[in-house]
């Protein structure tokens, strides 16, 4: 019998559409379920065969060998609803930020935005242990990440900014959250071409997934459907990988990702013209 692929997925609904049905659809799938920064860790530990990691994890760990499945990614053009700063003092007064620990690739994201659009760099950067609620941390400003971003928190906040229409409105260009990645020396059969009919079908079915999970969120399934089928892009094409690249650029800047990372994309005859 073949060996399992061990695939490493985020329990968030913007990432349902990616591996919807995998498991009925590739038989030798073993799906784990955890936070995005933790399935970083498990794919450098060896735990896992290919994890849907943070891009800022990607760059971190290219050094490993890892590899890029082609052409499926969670980005955004425009506002993404679900990764959002938070701050009691206006942008450019921030001292001390608290950033949501689910997501490396995001508290990156919120430090290359301050530093470009407002000149600043925070004196004191801590993280919002999971499970705490925004109200809890006395921190200039707080970054959330994922459902509990889309809804409101409560409290006195000066001012919001969703950190990806942020990004594009200053570059142009989509912002890519997170893709699947291969660790080195992973047998992925014909998982690549499979995570394809994933999206497919995960993007055929989002009513579904809209319903289902919205509601457990409490959130409006007609707004999570927007939200899956038009907020959200599950591409990594030309102009997603470019602003990929100069997100590398940035974040390598402030020290926050290394310098010169390639992107290497996993090898599949099905999946060769996607690149």
């Amino acid at each position: 019998m073949s060996a399992l692929i061990r695939v490493g997925a985020v329990r968030y609904l913007n990432a349902r559409p990616l591996y919807h049905r995998l498991e009925e659809f590739e038989p030798r799938a073993r799906l784990v379920l955890d936070l995005p920064s933790k399935l970083a860790d498990e794919l450098a530990q060896g735990d896992l065969d290919v994890a849907l990691i943070p891009s800022v994890e990607y760059l971190r760990g290219a050094s490993r060998g890892y590899t890029i499945i082609p052409d499926l990614a969670i980005a955004a053009r425009g506002p993404v609803r679900s990764v959002k700063l938070f701050s009691r003092v206006p942008f450019e007064q921030i001292e001390r930020v608290a950033l949501d620990a689910g997501s490396r690739t995001s508290q990156a994201l919120s430090l290359v935005w301050l530093d470009a659009a407002h000149g600043v760099r925070p004196r004191t950067i801590e993280e919002l242990p999971l499970g705490v609620p925004v109200e809890e941390s006395t921190a200039d400003a707080v970054l959330l990440i994922g459902d509990r971003a889309m809804r409101d928190p409560d409290g006195p906040f000066h001012a919001v900014v969703d950190l990806a229409e942020a990004w594009v409105g200053m570059t142009g260009l989509p912002f890519v959250f997170a893709f699947w990645v291969a660790r080195d020396g992973a047998d992925l059969g014909d998982l690549p071409r499979t995570l394809l009919r994933c999206r497919a079908e995960g993007l055929a079915d989002a009513s579904e997934i809209a319903s289902t999970h919205g509601r457990r969120l409490g959130l409006d399934p007609a707004s999570c459907l927007d939200y899956l089928t038009r907020v959200l892009s599950y591409h990594l094409g030309e102009a997603e990988l470019a602003g990929l690249r100069l997100f590398a650029q940035r974040a390598a800047a402030l020290g926050l990702a290394p310098e010169g990372v390639d992107l290497v994309f996993h090898r599949h005859p099905d999946l060769a013209a996607r690149r």
